[in-house]
């Protein structure tokens, strides 16, 4: 088992291998997210129209913002290779933690495939032009196991692609900002049709911004990622506030422009809306010829191939984290012997996600493949941020004296704004008929996980670092004068 130093016990015990700075937190941060930049948020264009689009995206940005300060709080004091779920199993327990740990798996596991089916359809229209004519489920696996070898190579490599691509996927979406600007008119995106009692505007009313927030939420999936890292950050308590607040801040500043210049020029919102690649929609209108061509292959490239390495990166540490503790079979926690990078771990994600993607084929095509993984992902990662924040305010409250290397200057106001919004986009989610077999899947998922606790996970547990930190805090002189107020974590 792994120490919270993250040194090795011996030959026999290797373990996550620390390295990471600021930087490679930034770059991480930003790869996981930034696909969503591309694409799958253009739906809320439909469901709530420009204006209810854009008013959805501020408050899912302010949620995000402040989730990412309290979240970068209890990253630097509980460092450990779970992230959320550690931070959930240390403040509510090993029930509600092996919930959020789950769907913490569930969300990097289904964004993943949803990368893997789009990027896969995209190289297997390339290859068909090139003279290469495969399935795309073909395409899929060589993605899979093309990344998952990038990621087993070591936690140095690892960082400098993430890095490489957040870049490259970032000068895109500028790139494509320049092409645009000369473009843009107001009327194209103001051009979904108002229902009875809408506007141009708002052509649903307000109830249309309520439909487009859980769209609006596509744009930061993921970027929690970043409090996977805590075991393999080099200083922790210093690297992980300042990684995790860049990457947000990055995507928030991309964000917006996106949405309004992909919106605003031709072929139009309506289209935008409905389409599968609307930044490369937007991007082949507005620019023809070969050049063009060239460029909107590089664009779609740098954009999934950055999200799914990292979001490879994040299932493959959750899993790890929990198969170490002991919520999954030990054998998930297994390290390569001299690369030091969970290669078991990420090869049953990379199975779960491509068995979930040939799965879902099975679906009635009016659903959509990618639409069912990307609302399992949006569900899942809405649920881990409520839960997450619950544990912020817990800790908050009941050990105000535990050392926080960082704190979260929106502190419990924060915290309290982020579960908010969590909640409501959740709820609309739930009454959201487009997003229900996702939403069916994710929880389905999570209750599996649940059950295969309460079978043989709870009798299982061992001393990982968050069971350790845990038993610490219940044993502490505060939760000792406290302990008839509340049951024990452990």
């Amino acid at each position: 088992m792994s120490r919270i130093d993250g040194e090795p016990a011996g030959p026999a015990a290797p373990t996550l291998r620390r390295h990471a700075g600021p930087w490679s937190l930034w770059g991480l941060g930003v790869s996981v997210a930034v696909t969503g930049e591309f694409a799958g948020w253009n739906s809320g264009l439909i469901e709530g129209g420009f204006g209810g689009m854009l008013v959805a995206t501020i408050l899912i940005s302010v949620m995000y913002l402040a989730m990412s300060l309290s979240a970068a709080e209890l990253s630097a004091a509980l460092p450990y290779a779970g992230g959320a779920y550690g931070f959930v199993r240390v403040a509510l327990g090993p029930w509600l933690g092996c919930a959020a740990g789950i769907a913490q798996i569930v969300a990097y596991t289904a964004a993943a495939a949803a990368i893997a089916v789009s990027f896969g359809g995209f190289v297997a229209s390339l290859g068909r032009q090139a003279g290469v004519d495969l399935p795309d489920f073909v395409w899929w696996g060589a993605l899979y196991v093309l990344f998952v070898i990038f990621n087993v190579l070591g936690v140095v490599a690892l960082f400098r692609l993430a890095i490489t691509l957040a870049l490259l996927a970032l000068a895109a979406l500028v790139g494509f900002w320049v092409v645009a600007v000369p473009a843009f008119d107001l009327t194209y995106a103001l051009d979904v049709v108002a229902a009875p009692g809408g506007s141009t505007w708002l052509p649903n009313g307000l109830a249309g911004i309520a439909w487009a927030i859980p769209f609006a939420v596509w744009f930061y999936v993921g970027v929690e990622a970043v409090t996977l890292a805590g075991e393999e950050t080099a200083d922790p308590a210093r690297a992980i506030p300042r990684g995790f607040l860049w990457s947000i801040v990055t995507l928030i500043a991309v964000a917006v422009p996106t949405l309004v210049l992909n919106s605003g020029v031709p072929p139009g919102a309506t289209a935008v809306g409905l389409s599968t690649e609307p930044l490369l929609l937007a991007f082949s209108t507005v620019l023809a010829g070969q050049c063009g061509a060239t460029l909107i292959a590089a664009l779609g490239i740098a954009g999934q191939a950055a999200s799914f390495h990292a979001m490879i990166y994040a299932y493959g540490r959750s899993i790890y984290a929990m198969g170490r503790a002991g919520y999954l079979p030990a054998r998930l926690a297994t390290l390569h012997a001299e690369r030091r990078t969970p290669y078991v771990a990420l090869i049953a994600g990379g199975v779960i996600g491509f068995v979930a993607a040939l799965a879902g084929r099975l679906l009635p095509e009016a659903l959509g493949l990618e639409a069912m993984l990307i609302a399992m992902a949006g569900f899942a990662a809405v649920f881990v941020c409520i839960l997450s924040m619950i544990a912020f305010l817990r800790l908050r409250r009941d050990y105000p004296d535990m050392p926080r290397p960082y704190h979260s200057p929106a502190g419990a106001t924060g915290a309290m704004t982020a579960l908010v919004i969590a909640v409501a986009a959740l709820g609309f989610m739930l009454v959201d008929r487009h997003l229900v077999t996702g939403i069916y899947g994710a929880a389905g998922f999570i209750l599996l996980g649940l059950l295969h606790f309460a079978l043989r996970g709870r009798h299982r547990l061992r001393p990982a670092p968050e069971e350790t930190a845990a038993a610490a805090l219940t044993a502490s002189p505060v939760a000792e004068a406290d302990a008839g107020k509340r049951p024990a974590h452990v």
